[in-house]
C-alpha cells in the first residue's frame, strides 16, 4: 500500500484513559502444522534442530499478505470505535479504513484477478493460491465492510446526534431545509447532471473508478412514445459529497449527504415518467498503472498516457445499497463482468471516506485532536547558519515529535548561499505546494547545479509528479526519472558546497518524504549531517541514479537492490552467532510491512538460536511468532494511533558493540529487490541511545499497541493490575513539547 495508508491531517487523539479489551481480530485460515510439544517429546537433539530448520519453510509457518493487510485495517477501524478518541477524529478512522479497502481493492485484488485470468498457480510462501486467496479476502472483507456500517449506523452516527452534528435523511429536513435543497438541486446539480437511457441507441456508459453513480428505473411513455427504461445517472465528481443544511446557530451542525438530495428530486428529471427507484452503486476498477518501461523511449509521456486510461480499468468491485432489487444487481454484474463474490451490499452511502469532509466541515475543536507546535533539536535552536551547526555535530530529527522546518531551512539556504555550488535531491512524494520543490527552483533560478531525480511511478501520485517535474525543468533543473524496472523511494537531499578552496558535502537522509504536510502526522527520522564517508555514498548513489554508473560498494549504507538484502541477512546470522556462542543477541527492528521470505526464515533461525527479536510492524507481517521451537523468542506488536509509524529503524546488539540504521525500506520483496533505497547508519552513540529509547517506549505501549500470535490473531494491548497505561505517541510528543 501507499505510504500511508492514506493518514489525512492531525488523525486520532491520544487516550487519556485505558479501553476496555476490544474483541480479538480472527484468525488467518488454519493449516497444519506440526505439534511443538509431540516434536519434543519423540525427537532427539539432532532430529529436533532439522526438524527446526525444515519447520522454517513450512507455509503454515507463513502469513497471507493480503489478509495480514486485512488484519491491519481491522486495527485501522478499531480507532473509529474507541470513545476515547474525539468523535471527529473517529469519523476520519472510519473514512481511511474505506479508503485504504478501496486501495486494496484497485492494486491487489485486481493484481490476484489479473493472476487468475492468466491462469498462474503458483503461491506464495504461506503455501494460499491465487483463487484461495480471493475466496478468503470475500470472507474477511464481507465482514470488514458490515462491520465498517455498524460502526457508522449504531455508535458514530447516534455520537454525533447527540454532540449536536445530525446527518439527516430527507424525510428528516424541515420545510426550510427542503426548500434550500430544491433550489440547490435545481441550481448546482441539475445543470452538471446528464442521465444516460439505457436502449439500443444508448449503450451502457462507461463508469469511472470510484465514482458515485444511481441507477433509475422508470416506467410510463417517455417523449418517443417508448416504455419506460433504466438511466445510469453519474454524480459529478466536482460537486461535494455532503452538504451543510441551514441550522440555527453560527456553527453548520446539521447536513445532508449529495446522494440524499439527488434521490429526494430525481423524479423532476423525468417529466411525464415515473420513478420506480433510484439506486446508489459504485464501482472499483484496476488502477495500478501498466507502464511496460523496457519498451517506452519516453517514460513521461508512457505515465502520462496510462494515466488518461486508469479511470477505466478492469472492474474488480461493485458496492450497491441495500434497497437495489436483485435484477439490477444482476444487470450490473453483468456489465461489469462480476460474479456474486465482487458484490459488496452496505447499509448506507457507498463511499464512507467522503464523511471526513465533516472534519473540516465542523467547526469544533472539542471534537478533534489539541493541536501541538513540534520541538526543535536544541542544536538548532538560534542558528542562522545551518552548514556551521552540522559540522559540528550530526541532527537527528523525529518527526512530527520535531519539526521538518530545519529541513526546509537547510534547502532554502543552500538554495541562497553563494557558496553552494550543486544540489541533488531525489522526489518521491512532495505534496502540493511544496516549499521543498520551490527552494529547488530558487537554487536553480540562482544558478545553482540542480539535479532531481522524482519518481513519476509513485502510486496515486504521478500527476502531482508529473507537474512538478515539468515546474523543475522549467526552471533550469536537470530532472531524471529514477532507474528503468526499479521504482527510486530513498530519501536523499545533497548539498556540494566550497569552503576554503575545498568542496564539502552536506546530507538529509530520511526515512520519509519531503512532504511538510505529512511530516506531521507521520513518524519519521531524519539525519543532517556533514560526515564525510555518508557524503560520499550519497554521491555515489545519485552518479548511479543519474548516470548509470557502476557504484562500488558504499562505505556505510546499505542499498537496494544491492546490499540491503544481504546486509540485513549478515546482521541477523551475526546475531544468531552470538547467541549460539553463549553471548547475549537482540534484535529490533521498526518497519512498516515484513515479508520477504529469507528475512523471515533467518529470523526463525536467530529466535532458535535463542535471540531475543523484537518487532514493531505497523501493517502487514507475514511472520508468525511464538511457535515453540521456532519462533518462541520473536514478538510482534503493531502501533496504531494519532500518528501514522512510517519509521523503520534496525538495531542490532552485536555482542556490545551496537549498529542502527534507519531506512526507507520495509522487510519486503520490492523495497528489497525492486527499488532504489539506502539504509544509512546512525554513528553518533548518543543518537543512537535515543533511537533505541524511542524503540523501547513503543515496545512498552500498553494504550495503542496490538500484537500478534502464531494464530494470525492480533490482540489489544491493556495495562495488567496496577500497571499505568503507556501511550507511546503521547508520551514522545510531552517529551519533545518540553524541549521547544
Amino acid at each position: 500500500m501507499t505510504d500511508n495508508v492514506k493518514w489525512i491531517g492531525a488523525l486520532a487523539a491520544e487516550r487519556a484513559t485505558v479501553s476496555p479489551v476490544t474483541q480479538p481480530s480472527p484468525a488467518q485460515p488454519t493449516m497444519p502444522r506440526i505439534d511443538p510439544a509431540i516434536t519434543r517429546r519423540t525427537m532427539n537433539d539432532e532430529q529436533r534442530a532439522d526438524a527446526g530448520a525444515d519447520a522454517v519453510r513450512l507455509p503454515a509457518n507463513y502469513i497471507n499478505r493480503e489478509l495480514s493487510f486485512l488484519e491491519f485495517n481491522q486495527r485501522v477501524l478499531e480507532q473509529a470505535k474507541e470513545p476515547s478518541t474525539p468523535l471527529l477524529e473517529r469519523v476520519r478512522f472510519l473514512g481511511i479504513s474505506c479508503s485504504n479497502l478501496d486501495e486494496f481493492f484497485e492494486i491487489r485484488v485486481a493484481g490476484l484477478k489479473e493472476r487468475l485470468e492468466a491462469g498462474s498457480v503458483s503461491a506464495g510462501a504461506d503455501g494460499l493460491g491465487v483463487r484461495e486467496q480471493l475466496a478468503a479476502i470475500h470472507e474477511r472483507a464481507t465482514r470488514l465492510v458490515a462491520e465498517q456500517y455498524r460502526i457508522l449506523n449504531r455508535e458514530i452516527q447516534p455520537a454525533l446526534a447527540q454532540a449536536g452534528i445530525r446527518i439527516l435523511q430527507a424525510g428528516r429536513w424541515t420545510k426550510e431545509q427542503h426548500a434550500y435543497l430544491h433550489a440547490y438541486f435545481h441550481e448546482q446539480i441539475e445543470p452538471v447532471l446528464s442521465p444516460l437511457a439505457l436502449d439500443p441507441a444508448h449503450p451502457f456508459p462507461r463508469i469511472q473508478n470510484k465514482s458515485l453513480n444511481f441507477i433509475v428505473r422508470l416506467s410510463g411513455t417517455d417523449a418517443f412514445g417508448r416504455r419506460g427504461s433504466l438511466v445510469v445517472l453519474q454524480a459529478p465528481r466536482s460537486l461535494p459529497r455532503i452538504l451543510a443544511l441551514p441550522a440555527p446557530g453560527a456553527a453548520p451542525a446539521q447536513v445532508t449527504y449529495l446522494s440524499t438530495v439527488i434521490q429526494a428530486f430525481v423524479a423532476e428529471l423525468f417529466p411525464g415518467l415515473d420513478v420506480e427507484g433510484c439506486y446508489q452503486f459504485r464501482l472499483t476498477r484496476n488502477s495500478d498503472l501498466l507502464v511496460e518501461e523496457e519498451d517506452v523511449e519516453d517514460l513521461l509521456r508512457a505515465v502520462k498516457g496510462e494515466l488518461a486510461s486508469r479511470r477505466y480499468g478492469d472492474a474488480v468491485r461493485l458496492e450497491t445499497a441495500p434497497d437495489c432489487p436483485n435484477d439490477i444487481i444482476e444487470f450490473l454484474l453483468d456489465q461489469f463482468s462480476l460474479m456474486r463474490s465482487d458484490l459488496y451490499q452496505v447499509e448506507g452511502p457507498v463511499n464512507l471516506n467522503r464523511l471526513m469532509a465533516l472534519y473540516d466541515l465542523i467547526d469544533r475543536p472539542d471534537l478533534k485532536y489539541p493541536p501541538f507546535t513540534p520541538g526543535m533539536p536544541r542544536e538548532l535552536r538560534g542558528v542562522d547558519d545551518m552548514f556551521a551547526a552540522i559540522r559540528a555535530r550530526d541532527v537527528l530529527l523525529h518527526h512530527p515529535f520535531e519539526s521538518f522546518t530545519p529541513v526546509v531551512d537547510f534547502l532554502r539556504q543552500a538554495a541562497a548561499d553563494p557558496q553552494v555550488l550543486a544540489i541533488k535531491q531525489t522526489l518521491y512524494r512532495a505534496g502540493d505546494d511544496s516549499a521543498v520543490v520551490q527552494a529547488l527552483i530558487d537554487a536553480a533560478r540562482a544558478g545553482k547545479d540542480v539535479t532531481v531525480v522524482v519518481e513519476l511511478r509513485a502510486r496515486f501520485d504521478e500527476a502531482a509528479n508529473i507537474e512538478v517535474a515539468t515546474r523543475l525543468q522549467e526552471a533550469g533543473a536537470h530532472v531524471v526519472y529514477g532507474v528503468v524496472g526499479f521504482k527510486t523511494h530513498a530519501k536523499l537531499l545533497l548539498v556540494v558546497r566550497r569552503e576554503q578552496g575545498e568542496l564539502r558535502r552536506y546530507c538529509h537522509l530520511g526515512t520519509g518524504n519531503y512532504h511538510a504536510s505529512t511530516a506531521r502526522v507521520y513518524t519519521d527520522y531524519g539525519l543532517l549531517t556533514a560526515n564525510p564517508e555518508l557524503g560520499e555514498d550519497v554521491h555515489d548513489v545519485f552518479m548511479q541514479l543519474t548516470g548509470l554508473a557502476r557504484t562500488p560498494t558504499l562505505r556505510r549504507a546499505l542499498q537496494s537492490p544491492f546490499t540491503l538484502h544481504e546486509g540485513l541477512l549478515a546482521k541477523i546470522d551475526r546475531e544468531t552467532a552470538h547467541a549460539r556462542a553463549g553471548r547475549p543477541g537482540r534484535i529490533i527492528a521498526k518497519i512498516n510491512a515484513l515479508l520477504e521470505p529469507q528475512v523471515i526464515a533467518r529470523l526463525y533461525e536467530a529466535s532458535r538460536a535463542g535471540v531475543e527479536v523484537d518487532l514493531v510492524v505497523r501493517g502487514i507481517c507475514a511472520l508468525r511468532p511464538g511457535i515453540a521451537g521456532l519462533s518462541e523468542n520473536i514478538r510482534v506488536r503493531s502501533i496504531v494511533g494519532r500518528f501514522l509509524e512510517h519509521s523503520r529503524v534496525f538495531y542490532f546488539q552485536n555482542d556490545g558493540a551496537e549498529e542502527l540504521y534507519c531506512s526507507s525500506a520495509d522487510w519486503m520483496e520490492r523495497n528489497l529487490f525492486h527499488r532504489v533505497e539506502l539504509s544509512f547508519p546512525v554513528l553518533d552513540p548518543e543518537h543512537l541511545r535515543r533511537i533505541v529509547d524511542d524503540l523501547e517506549i513503543y515496545l512498552k505501549d500498553n494504550v495503542q499497541a496490538w500484537t500478534l500470535d502464531g494464530e494470525g490473531t492480533y490482540r489489544r494491548v491493556v495495562p495488567g493490575p496496577g500497571e499505568a497505561p503507556v501511550n507511546a505517541q503521547a508520551l514522545l510528543l510531552e517529551s519533545y513539547a518540553r524541549a521547544v
